[in-house]
């Protein structure tokens, strides 16, 4: 067997600002206390609704990820370094050709309820995404897995379908979370978990609150006694409550005030670059959206560095129509980059059979902060390439459920995900649930089980590079932009100078990585 890990794993596929580098503004950085426990914490969140429930395979926004950091257990974690380190398993190894996987779980890990975390625990909490009648959003991140079988009380075994170095990584995904096993599944309604704090309510869609968990195994996290999260999609109520003091943390700031309010000297300033984007997802299964030339059309049709400069106000990049980071190990920085050409996507509309072409984009707030702004900006740039785009401000209430893979067009927000495998399974691959675009292409399918399985690093970045061009070139997602993420705290609350960046607010870990300062 070959030994990958007995504490932690390093990744390459985070950059500087990947591995959690913030630009901060409000507070010096040597000022920063040292964690302490006590302390009420209440924090806003830009996502929520009201379809929200505590199953972890339905688990799609901000306010259901950082609930279940907070509450459950996964196997590996993504410190805020970027790096993996052990969770509920204590550490792994894998076979020569990483096709089977053996992770020993850590003793003395318990639900909140008092019963020991086991490896029946285990097996039942992955299988619950498994399946060919799995509708879950993990589903085809565990898709690869062939077998689960346990040895003695400690060890759990997964054999792959073919080889994958990154399968530590997928286990860390925030759907994964250990519940307790039951004759017939999992208990995922009661919200006993393993994490470092209880779920003392739930209302979907407006807030849900926890207590630390005296038991947990961890000394080093869980220093708030309480948290309350509120599900504030309204960016100006989210901010006033920010401002006003009612809450003490507030994600996805206005980026349009956001120098104003780095000025309020109670409030500090967060800006993680990462792998997180901005994208307008196309129907291919229905016209006009099912021609590529089409498709092609819209993306030069767009003025991405418009969008950054108006939208972003400076606060990330430019996209090229494919969800991987330039942060990221095996970025393609060879793919020519795509620039606002009327001519050309007048070119492609041609080709297509079109003099003009209209169509309708829905966007809301709950997609991403400016999301209808952008759609009105992408309607005049549009416009001189004979396009009539028409925005559609949707609700944001239900938005996730009733807008986002409903309509032909829509603005959609991505956090990226922490390696190249785990953001195309679940997002590009042909039939997954999250496939917004309802994509399908043979030759992208081939390489993205070859790839996954490929040991020899300049083989695989080779597959990974073609695979940026096929969705960049002929993928239904428009990317313009890679979105920093940015959120406020109040400086009664304290956080390290390093923060996670796969995914918003540290990693969606603040309720058990920050402290009162």
């Amino acid at each position: 067997m070959t030994i990958l890990n007995s504490g932690r794993m390093n990744r390459r596929g985070f950059m500087s600002t990947t591995a959690g580098a913030a630009l901060v503004a409000g507070l010096p950085l040597s000022a920063r206390a040292q964690p302490k426990r006590g302390g009420h914490l209440r924090a806003a969140i830009g996502h929520g609704q009201t379809t929200d429930t505590l199953n972890p395979a339905t688990y799609e926004n901000s306010f259901t990820t950082s609930m279940s950091f907070a509450i459950h257990g996964r196997l590996t974690e993504v410190a805020a370094d970027g790096s993996l380190k052990p969770e509920v398993a204590e550490s792994w190894e894998a076979s020569a050709d990483a096709s089977v996987w053996r992770f020993k779980l850590r003793p003395g890990v318990t639900f909140h309820s008092g019963k020991d975390v086991t490896v029946e625990d285990v097996v039942a909490s992955i299988n619950h995404h498994r399946g060919e009648d799995s509708t879950s959003a993990a589903g085809p991140i565990v898709a690869p897995i062939k077998d689960i079988a346990t040895e003695g009380t400690d060890t759990v075994v997964f054999t792959l379908k073919g080889g994958n170095a990154d399968f530590p990584f997928i286990l860390s995904d925030y759907h994964l979370v250990i519940c307790k096993a039951t004759d017939d599944g999992i208990d995922w309604r009661s919200g006993d978990g393993c994490g470092s704090y209880v779920l003392t309510d739930f209302s979907p869609g407006v807030s849900f609150s926890v207590e630390r968990n005296e038991n947990h195994w961890r000394d080093d996290v869980a220093w708030f006694d309480s948290v309350e999260t509120l599900a504030i999609v309204d960016q100006n109520a989210r901010t006033t409550a920010l401002v006003s003091g009612d809450v003490d943390m507030a994600d996805r700031l206005d980026l349009k005030t956001v120098n104003l309010l780095a000025r309020n000297p109670d409030i500090q300033i967060n800006s993680v670059a990462g792998t997180q984007h901005y994208t307008f997802a196309m129907d291919t299964r229905e016209a006009p959206y099912n021609d590529n030339n089409v498709r092609l059309a819209l993306k030069y049709a767009i003025n991405r560095e418009e969008l950054v400069e108006k939208i972003l106000f400076g606060y990330g990049s430019v996209g090229n129509d494919h969800p991987i980071g330039q942060g990221q190990r095996f970025y393609n920085a060879e793919l020519e980059q795509k620039s606002f050409d009327p001519d050309k996507a007048r070119h492609y509309l041609k080709k297509a059979g079109l003099d003009s072409l209209e169509v309708k984009l829905s966007a809301a707030d709950a997609a991403f902060v400016g999301a209808v702004d952008a759609a009105v900006l992408y309607q005049s740039s549009a416009a001189q390439a004979g396009i009539t785009l028409t925005p559609s401000r949707e609700p944001n209430d239900g938005y996730w459920s009733d807008i986002w893979m409903k309509e032909d067009f829509a603005a959609v927000y991505w956090s990226g995900r922490s390696v190249e495998d785990q953001m195309f399974s679940t997002a590009y691959q042909c039939g997954a649930a999250w496939n917004d675009s309802f994509w399908c292409h043979d030759r992208f399918e081939d390489l993205l089980i070859k790839a996954r399985s490929e040991l020899d690093e300049d083989k695989r970045r080779e597959m990974y590079y073609e695979m940026q061009a096929i969705v960049s070139n002929q993928g239904g997602v428009l990317i313009p932009m890679f979105a920093n993420y940015v959120f406020g705290n109040s400086t009664k609350v304290a956080h390290s100078d390093v923060m996670g960046s796969n995914w918003d607010v540290d990693g969606q870990r603040w309720i058990e990585r920050w402290w009162m300062a």
